[in-house]
């Protein structure tokens, strides 16, 4: 009996081909038909692309790159090893400090920090406005929707103002309790000021980003001098404070030496001519006692002379690679660029409507 090779078990069926044809043709006259729609919706698009380009204010963005050497990190080359070897006292390792390069971020964006910035000088570019960057930040356009965002805030404080009593004083900024306009306005430089911190280099970037290019540049200068300042006020805070201790002692002890000399000095003019045993005994503890006093206030005295080398040691340095500079040139996304955007999203959400949502719809509602 042979086997008939070409038979085949109905149940076995020839896989199908399930690969999805787009008819390419069939959207592009789709596309053609919902034309004059697509017309309106790019005009709509236009217009409200203007709108909102417009609306936005422009910003300018002023970068200033530095890179920080930390004089406490020079093993044995400064001047507080020089002048200790010199004066034959051994020299104190450094313990790590508590503030580095890489806490700028922190730094610049704490409250005090901000709150220093606010009586900053800046002048606009223009020359129409003198004043300082508490008032300035006043001056700042924001879209139409952000009046309309904070109208509700705006008309309760036009009524709390027709209850309270305003005062015309000027009341020194108090990070601990500040008000809503003052933290309001710390939050927006916070957002406009920003500091990064290159890790592996240790370089420090200031970024400042307001509405004036002038004053741009005026306020990221001042944020990297109020930084360097900070810095360098806590890196020779501790110097400072030994240097000033060993001052007070370095007088204390000059005087107990003089005190010892003068009555050495006077006991031995005194008793110069009597040869008692008892007489050489007093001058010669006399002398001893001048002779430690001398001793201590000589070792205070190179103490006093390390610690003062100390504080210039401890002084960072700062390199400005950057510096500030007036930018030409607005930052962000151009209006051209949001423009377009808008018409395009527009544009492609009408026919996206018209071709799909319509159909969908009318499928979820069978």
């Amino acid at each position: 009996m042979t086997e008939n090779k070409n038979y085949q078990n109905p149940d076995v069926q020839e896989p199908e081909n399930d690969e999805i044809t787009i008819d390419w043709m069939d959207i592009l006259r789709r596309i053609i038909s919902i034309r004059k729609t697509l017309y309106k919706a790019a005009g709509v698009g236009v217009v409200l692309g203007i709108i909102i380009a417009l609306s936005i204010p422009k910003q300018y963005t002023v970068t200033v790159t530095l890179s920080p050497e930390m004089g406490g990190d020079k093993a044995g080359g400064g001047l507080a090893s020089l002048a200790s070897s010199f004066l034959g006292t051994a020299a104190t390792n450094s313990s790590p400090d508590a503030l580095n390069a890489t806490l700028a971020p922190d730094i610049v964006a704490s409250t005090p920090f901000i709150l220093e910035l606010f009586n900053t000088r800046v002048q606009t570019l223009d020359g129409n406005l003198d004043t300082t960057l508490v008032a300035y930040l006043d001056e700042q356009k924001q879209p139409w929707w952000g009046y309309i965002k904070s109208a509700p805030g705006l008309a309760i404080g036009a009524i709390k103002s027709l209850f309270t009593e305003e005062n015309d004083t000027i009341s020194e900024l108090n990070p601990f309790q500040l008000t809503e306009k003052e933290a309001t306005k710390v939050e927006g430089l916070r957002k406009a000021i920003t500091a990064d911190v290159d890790k592996k280099t240790a370089m420090t970037t200031i970024t400042v980003t307001l509405q004036d290019p002038k004053v741009t540049a005026i306020v990221a200068d001042s944020v990297v001098a109020k930084l360097q300042q900070y810095i360098i006020d806590y890196r020779i805070k501790k110097a400072k404070e030994d240097c000033a201790y060993l001052e007070e002692l370095y007088h204390e002890r000059q005087q107990e030496y003089y005190d010892a000399q003068s009555k050495y000095a006077h006991y031995f003019d005194s008793n110069r001519n009597i040869a008692f045993q008892s007489v050489r005994a007093e001058q010669e503890r006399l002398q001893n006692d001048m002779n430690l006093a001398y001793q201590v206030y000589s070792q205070v005295a190179q103490q006093l002379q390390v610690a003062r080398a100390k504080i210039q040691e401890e002084k960072p340095v700062f390199a400005v690679v950057e510096p500030a500079s007036i930018p030409l040139q607005p930052s962000g996304t151009s209006r051209k660029t949001i423009l377009i955007g808008i018409t395009f999203l527009i544009v492609c959400g009408t026919g996206a409507w018209k071709l799909i949502g319509i159909s969908f719809k009318r499928q979820i509602k069978i």
